[in-house]
């Protein structure tokens, strides 16, 4: 007999954070297409493929497996009343054993930008790993001229810890990120931000 697994999903007051499946093909690429202009300056530079149904089939199978290996969380964000696609969330890099770690990243369509949806789902993100995968750390970074990014990362618990060099290539170029973390049992009061 085959055993059937229940399908993750996690409820905020205006959402539903789920894995992606092939259905949501056409409203991921959409979504992304139509907001290529306000998410390119924060993003790798896209493949030339990005937007194909091939490279979004991958993806849903990458997700499913990641999910299913404990190795990352990838969840698109569905608003409850119409269930149109806003954006997504990546818990992604999640380490266990003596770390118990996960990275942080995310993005909004342009319709959706400076509604408070992001800062929705990454506080039921957060919740999600800390009290039901029991992660301790929470690692995330962004550009340092993202200041919408680093107000959701502020407001939702994370805190300042530094510069990486060279981080990440963004829109085709070596960029420093400002890194932020949150904890579980964080006793560091506020930090300084730089």
């Amino acid at each position: 007999m085959l055993g059937f697994r229940r399908r993750l999903s996690i409820e905020t007051e205006r959402m539903t954070l789920r894995l992606p499946t092939h259905a949501d093909f056409r409203s991921w690429s959409e979504l992304r297409e139509s907001s290529a202009d306000h998410l390119r300056p924060w993003e790798p530079v896209w493949a030339h493929d990005h937007l194909s149904r091939k490279a979004f089939t991958n993806r849903v199978y990458w997700a499913g497996r990641a999910e299913g290996q404990g190795t990352a969380l990838p969840l698109l964000m569905f608003h409850r009343d119409d269930q149109r696609l806003l954006g997504a969330l990546t818990l992604d890099n999640i380490r266990r054993g003596p770390v118990q770690a996960g990275t942080l990243g995310y993005w909004v369509g342009a319709a959706f930008a400076r509604r408070g949806y992001m800062k929705e789902a990454v506080q039921a993100l957060v919740h999600y790993a800390f009290f039901t995968m029991d992660l301790s750390r929470i690692e995330s970074a962004c550009l340092p001229e993202n200041t919408p990014s680093r107000g959701v990362l502020e407001k939702t618990g994370f805190k300042y810890e530094g510069v990486a060099q060279s981080y990440l290539q963004i829109n085709g170029r070596w960029r420093n990120h400002v890194l932020y973390a949150n904890l579980r049992h964080d006793r560091r009061g506020r930090t300084d931000v730089g």
